[in-house]
């Protein structure tokens, strides 16, 4: 697997993860909106280039991440977020 490294970008309103591959030009990226004191993951979005190598996983466990060190909660808007929840069962308690 390709190094993947997620920065972070925005502020206390609205966000995205990027998700940078050792070696592509290609971003991979998670964004968000703060609603209700909730973090609404809104899109997962990962070009061809670096598809098929976990990187929309990692942009993923990034912000489940943050939730668990910030104390935020999660509505999983994004299908591919909302399919994540469903194999992560231990992550019950970040949905909002």
């Amino acid at each position: 697997m390709s190094e993947v490294t997620i920065t972070r970008h925005g502020n206390d309103q609205s966000g995205e993860y990027h998700a940078h591959v050792a070696g592509e030009t290609a971003i991979g990226r998670l964004t968000w909106v703060s609603r209700d004191g909730a973090r609404v993951a809104e899109h997962t979005l990962v070009p061809p280039e670096i598809g098929g190598r976990g990187v929309a996983g990692k942009l993923v466990e990034a912000l489940i991440s943050d939730a668990r060190e910030q104390g935020f909660k999660i509505v999983p808007q994004c299908s591919y977020v909302a399919a994540q929840f469903k194999l992560h069962p231990d992550w019950a308690k970040l949905r909002a």
